[in-house]
């Protein structure tokens, strides 16, 4: 389903040219790489970024360590071992696990893997605190499981904790939507995701995307 759009709220996902991965072809009008926003230059954000990517500042750091695993290691390495090159890479040396409770074993997998490759660690689940769900305004009735203690989801204390213990890489397995948002928000250390949550594939969601013309159809449905 497409919808016609004007071309000042034309973006990437409009293009079909996608001259900004080799410039081998031409921009086309609207191309963010080229078009200026609400009045701000994009050109003068490219040089300053790129000049400030050039530095020694953390954020240069990582911009050149995340190339390097890419370009070094593109279809070799799991995603477990890209996590650790990129590690290494950054200077890493104890790794926090923002970790859901559904996927506290594979989390325990990944803390031995961490181990093994001589890192420290420390894991927070996300069930941490144990605070009921109706303690925070959540209806018994919109619990999963009503009339029981329900301990919410409290990724604010998942990052106070690793915070605490002054993780230099933070990595999410699992946590919910939006949960991990707030984890992201509150974690001090730089985050990556190893595991993003979806319950119904397996915690693959782009499955949903390759499906939409058959078991997903739904999703392409216009909303009333």
């Amino acid at each position: 389903m497409s919808r016609k759009k004007d071309i000042e709220s034309l973006s990437c996902t409009d293009c079909s040219i996608y001259n900004c991965r080799s410039q081998d072809k031409k921009f086309p009008g609207f191309c963010l790489t080229t078009k200026d926003n609400d009045g701000h230059s994009i050109a003068d954000d490219i040089e300053e970024i790129k000049n400030y990517l050039q530095g020694d500042e953390q954020d240069a750091v990582v911009a050149r360590a995340s190339a390097q695993v890419e370009g070094l290691f593109y279809g070799k390495l799991t995603r477990v071992e890209e996590i650790i090159e990129f590690a290494n890479r950054i200077g890493a040396k104890k790794i926090g696990i923002a970790t859901c409770a559904g996927l506290i074993e594979e989390s325990k997998i990944f803390a031995d893997i961490l181990t093994a490759r001589g890192f420290d660690y420390y894991s927070a689940i996300c069930k941490v605190g144990s605070v009921d769900k109706t303690e925070i305004g959540i209806l018994e009735e919109h619990k999963i499981r009503p009339g029981g203690h329900e301990a919410m989801c409290n990724p604010i204390l998942q990052a106070r904790i690793l915070n605490y213990h002054k993780t230099d890489l933070n990595v999410v397995v699992g946590l919910c939507v939006g949960h991990d948002s707030l984890f992201i928000k509150y974690s001090d250390a730089l985050v990556t995701t190893l595991v993003t949550k979806d319950r119904i594939t397996g915690h693959n969601p782009v499955a949903a995307l390759y499906t939409t013309h058959s078991y997903y159809r739904r999703l392409l449905q216009a909303k009333e």
